[in-house]
């Protein structure tokens, strides 16, 4: 790994987590503001399963944002690991943003989580970011939502965005590396992301997968990514990696929704899924693609440790 730069007085560094529930927008924000695709999104909450690391370089900061699954009231094994990765993150970062979409009502999740943010240290700033504000149709819509989102806790800021048009995303980046403290970069130039390139790989496919699948089948969907090897007796000028990957769901009818009739869904999901590892890893890529059914899976101990949880 190269080093970091070398910075002059003034600098600053350190950890962001956006924290909301799920599909507050934080991944398209996370990717918004480091100007390139480190967390995969969709319509659908609960995508993002793990801590994702996206690094925004600046001139006078390097600023690390952490993207965390939605905080919830859990109903699974798997929902109260999620959580305790929240809870982890909250305890380790410099700036807490919570995310809230401007375009839903204040509720019961986003009063869930004001009250875990109330017990952070009270060393650790809370800036309420109010998220998709391009879905708000005027400025006394937004203007009621501000206000609502404000009487939820005493915020050390309180910034409208919108990741889509961009409205205010550099104004939060300068809102959040303004309460970073002073020390040198944490990562070396140039570096978007800490995510393993396996991990990143799997990501993508399930993104894909997502697409179009009904309500039900988003929780029950894990992809692990069993193999990534370059095809030997390739000449150096046409190379290719051959990816090999499971998609596990919890029952046989849920395999057959995410194959589809004579392996059409699956095979799009692939043609999906492989553009954007393609453009990840800078290689031709072969995606073999395998779905399993690992019944229960996240309700089963044993289960969520095979799959990474």
């Amino acid at each position: 790994m190269a080093a970091a730069a070398e910075t002059g007085p003034g600098f600053r560094s350190g950890f962001t987590c956006f924290v909301g529930r799920p599909n507050a927008g934080k991944s398209t924000l996370t990717n918004a503001l480091v100007g390139s695709k480190v967390a995969i999104t969709s319509g659908r909450p609960q995508t993002t399963r793990h801590a994702v690391r996206g690094i925004v370089h600046r001139d006078d900061a390097q600023l690390v944002l952490v993207d965390t699954p939605g905080l919830h009231r859990p109903r699974t094994l798997l929902g109260q690991r999620l959580n305790d990765v929240v809870r982890a993150t909250l305890s380790e970062v410099d700036v807490v943003a919570f995310c809230v979409p401007a375009n839903e009502a204040v509720g019961r999740g986003d009063r869930f989580i004001a009250e875990e943010l109330a017990r952070l240290p009270k060393r650790t700033p809370v800036v309420a970011v109010i998220t998709k504000t391009d879905l708000v149709p005027d400025r006394d819509a937004l203007g009621a939502q501000l206000l609502a989102v404000s009487s939820l806790a005493d915020f050390a800021d309180v910034v409208p965005v919108s990741a889509v048009s961009s409205f205010q995303v550099g104004v939060l980046a300068d809102v959040l590396v303004g309460r970073l403290p002073a020390g040198p970069p944490l990562y070396p130039d140039g570096e978007l992301t800490d995510e393993p390139e396996q991990v990143m790989v799997a990501e993508l496919v399930r993104e894909a997968a997502l697409e179009g699948v009904r309500d039900e089948l988003p929780h029950s969907l894990a992809v692990v990514v069993e193999e990534m090897i370059p095809r030997e007796d390739r000449p150096a000028d046409r190379p290719l990696l051959d990816v090999h990957v499971n998609v596990y769901v919890e029952r046989p009818s849920q395999k057959a929704i995410i194959i589809g009739a004579k392996g059409a869904r699956l095979k799009d999901v692939g043609t999906r899924a492989r553009g954007q590892i393609e453009a990840l890893l800078g290689t031709p890529v072969f995606l073999d693609l395998h779905v399993k059914v690992a019944k229960d899976w996240q309700r089963d101990p044993r289960q969520l440790r095979k799959l990474g949880f």
